[in-house]
């Protein structure tokens, strides 16, 4: 690898942005996060797929309401990326399948099963 690729990984590696709803946002723009966007549905599934395809993030939080709104193949390639890494949020609205997606998380970043019960 060459030094400008990694120092272009690096760079990129603490850079952290927030995509959803309000709930979700507001409390990470409590704890200091800069690149937080409160948006609504069709406005999140261009704002991640901006931010995804800039190259400025490691990490992408998202409010899990929005996964259902992106394309079905954008959403297969970051669920399948580690760089920059797209998490999935449950707001307070949504309860159900919380444990389902750690699950499915723990097997992507990590590569092992995890049963819950």
């Amino acid at each position: 690898m060459s030094e400008q690729s990694f120092k272009q990984k690096s760079d990129t590696s603490g850079k952290l942005a927030i995509v959803g709803d309000r709930e979700l946002v507001i409390g990470y723009r409590l704890i200091g996060i800069d690149d937080t966007f409160i948006t609504d549905n069709e406005d999140a599934s261009k704002k991640i797929q901006e931010l995804y395809s800039s190259g400025s993030f490691g990490l992408i939080i998202a409010s899990d309401s929005v996964r259902s709104k992106l394309p079905p193949k954008f959403l297969s390639k970051i669920e399948e990326s580690i760089e920059p890494l797209v998490l999935f949020m449950p707001s307070h609205k949504e309860s159900t399948g919380e444990e389902e997606s750690i699950a499915s998380l723990a097997k992507r970043i990590l590569g092992i099963k995890i049963e819950v019960s």
